[in-house]
C-alpha cells in the first residue's frame, strides 16, 4: 500500500518545538506529521509523503544539506521554510541561496508560521485551485511579532476573518496595516478569492466612483465600453479600502449605501448590482477627530468602526526591533549575495533608542542599507545612517521663527513646507505633524506652486 501524502513535514530535533509546531499547524487545519532528523525526513520525502518541509537549521550539517537538495530536486520540487534561533542569521542565509522558500526566528509564534505555509502552499503553486490571470492576489509577506499585544490583534484577526462584517484597521504609517488586511483575507472564508486594494487618496475626484462602483457604456463622454469596479472585481473576495479618511463626501454616501444594502449602483446604470465582497478600511487617520471635523460622515464611522483593530507603532513594540531587523538581514543578505553575520553591539543598541517614525518601513529601508553600504561580516552603526536620540534637531515648530507683519498665507506655507523638509518629504507624516487630511496637504502645495507660477509670470510681464 503507497504511502499518504502528507501536506506538511516538521524537521525539529527538539521534541517541545515540534510539539508545539504540529499543534499549532494542526489548529490552522493543516495536515501535518514531524520527524526527528534530516535522514528521517529524506526516507519520508523519498517516498513522496509530503509538500512542504519546515526544516529547523539546527538540523545536522550532512542530513540538512541533503534534504534542502532531495527537496529541490522533486518534482514538483518541495518548498522549504527555515527556522532558526540564531541571532546571527548566517545560517538561514546559506540556506535561502540553496532555494529555501522562507526564514523563520525562533520561538515562531502560530500566525506568523501559519502565514509562511499558507505562503509556500499557495505562491508555490501547491494550492489545490490555481489563481485565474484576472484576479489580484495578496501580497505574500509573513507577520511577524513577540509583541503580545500586537499578537492578540492577530488572534482577534484571525477569529474576525470568517465572518462578512466590514473591518477597520488603524495604525500610523508604515506599521504594516496592509499586512494586517491580508492576513485577515487569507484566514476568511474565501481566502482563493481576490484581494483588490484601493487607495482612497489617490483615486481622481471626477472618476472615483467609476473606479469603485463601475460604469456603464456611454455614461460620460470617454465611456466607451462598459467598465467593471472595484467592488465587483473583488467577487466573494476582499476589497481593502486605503486611507479611507481621504474619501470625498458624495462618495462617502455611495459606500455606506453599497455597505449597507450589499448592492451597487453603476455609474449611468438603471439597475442595482449585488456584491458580495467583505471590505476592509485602512487609515492612519482618527476617524472620530475626522467626523468632529466635518471630514467623514459618522453614519459610515459607525458603519465601518464594527471591528476596529489598532497596530500599535514600532516603537511601542520593543522586542520587535530585534526580530525584525534580523528578518531583514536575510533577506537582504540572501538578494545582494552576501555574508553578514551579525549586527554591532552598538549598532543593535542604536536600532533600539531610535523613535522609528516611519516605523517598520523604515526599519526595513535602514537594514537594506546597512547590507549595501557593509563590506565585513558584521553591521556597524554608522552604516545604519541613523542619528542618535541625543542630537536630534528641534522639532519644525520649535524651531520656526516669524517676523512681525507675516501674513498668515505665508506662516502656513513656511510651517508647511518646514515640517516637509524635516520628515525628507514624507507627505503622508508631515500630514501627522501639522495635524491635518493628506488631501489637506496635497491641496495647500498645489496652492503654493500655483502662487509661485503666477509670481514668476507677474515678474516676466513686468
Amino acid at each position: 500500500m503507497g504511502v499518504e501524502p502528507t501536506t506538511i513535514l516538521v524537521v525539529e530535533p527538539d521534541a517541545d518545538l515540534r510539539s508545539t509546531m504540529i499543534r499549532a499547524l494542526h489548529g490552522g487545519g493543516f495536515e501535518a506529521e514531524s520527524a526527528a532528523d534530516g535522514k528521517e525526513a529524506l526516507t519520508r520525502l523519498g517516498h513522496g509523503a509530503c509538500r512542504l518541509l519546515i526544516v529547523a537549521a539546527e538540523t545536522a550539517e550532512a542530513s540538512g544539506v541533503s534534504l534542502l537538495k532531495a527537496a529541490g530536486g522533486m518534482t514538483p520540487a518541495v518548498p522549504v521554510i527555515l527556522t532558526s534561533a540564531r541571532a546571527t542569521v548566517a545560517d538561514a542565509v546559506a540556506a535561502m541561496r540553496k532555494g529555501v522558500w522562507d526564514y523563520l526566528v525562533k520561538p515562531v509564534s502560530p500566525q506568523a508560521l501559519e502565514a509562511a505555509v499558507r505562503h509556500a502552499l499557495t505562491a508555490g503553486g501547491l494550492s489545490q485551485s490555481a489563481p485565474r490571470p484576472c484576479e489580484h492576489r495578496t501580497v505574500q509577506k509573513t507577520f511577524m511579532t513577540r509583541d503580545p499585544g500586537l499578537m492578540e490583534i492577530l488572534q482577534m484577526a484571525r477569529q474576525v476573518a470568517r465572518s462578512t462584517a466590514t473591518v477597520l484597521i488603524q495604525g500610523e504609517s508604515g506599521t504594516g496595516k496592509e499586512l494586517l488586511a491580508a492576513f485577515v483575507h487569507r484566514h476568511s472564508l474565501h481566502p482563493e478569492a481576490p484581494y483588490v486594494a484601493v487607495n482612497c487618496a489617490a483615486l481622481p475626484e471626477n472618476l472615483a466612483e467609476s473606479e469603485l462602483f463601475g460604469h456603464e457604456k456611454g455614461a460620460f463622454t470617454g465611456a466607451v465600453t462598459r467598465k467593471v469596479g472595484k467592488f465587483e472585481l473583488a467577487k466573494k473576495g476582499t476589497l481593502v479600502l486605503d486611507e479611507i479618511g481621504e474619501m470625498p463626501l458624495p462618495l462617502q454616501a455611495k459606500l455606506l449605501r453599497a455597505l449597507q444594502e450589499r448592492e451597487i449602483d453603476r455609474v449611468g446604470g438603471t439597475v442595482p448590482v449585488p456584491v458580495e465582497a467583505r471590505v476592509v478600511a485602512i487609515t492612519n487617520r482618527d476617524l472620530a477627530e475626522a467626523v468632529a471635523a466635518g471630514s467623514f460622515r459618522e453614519d459610515l464611522y459607525f458603519r465601518v468602526h464594527v471591528l476596529p483593530m489598532v497596530i500599535p507603532p514600532l516603537r511601542e513594540r520593543p522586542g520587535d526591533i530585534p526580530l525584525l531587523a534580523n528578518h531583514f538581514l536575510a533577506r537582504f543578505n540572501a538578494q545582494a549575495g552576501k555574508n553578514i553575520r551579525r549586527f554591532d553591539d552598538e549598532a543593535l543598541e542604536l536600532l533600539a533608542r531610535h523613535e522609528w517614525r516611519g516605523n517598520v518601513r523604515e526599519l526595513e529601508n535602514r537594514v537594506e542599507r546597512a547590507v549595501l553600504l557593509a563590506d565585513g561580516e558584521v553591521i556597524l552603526p554608522r552604516q545604519l545612517g541613523l542619528t542618535p536620540r541625543s542630537e536630534v534637531r528641534a522639532t519644525p515648530g520649535q524651531a520656526v521663527l516669524f517676523r512681525p507683519g507675516t501674513t498668515v498665507w505665508e506662516m502656513e506655507r513656511q510651517l508647511i513646507m518646514g515640517t516637509l523638509s524635516e520628515v525628507n518629504q514624507n507627505r503622508t507624516r508631515a500630514a501627522e505633524l501639522l495635524g491635518i487630511s493628506i488631501r489637506t496637504l496635497r491641496n495647500k502645495l498645489r496652492e503654493y506652486r500655483q502662487g509661485a507660477a503666477e509670481a514668476t509670470g507677474a515678474v516676466r510681464h513686468a
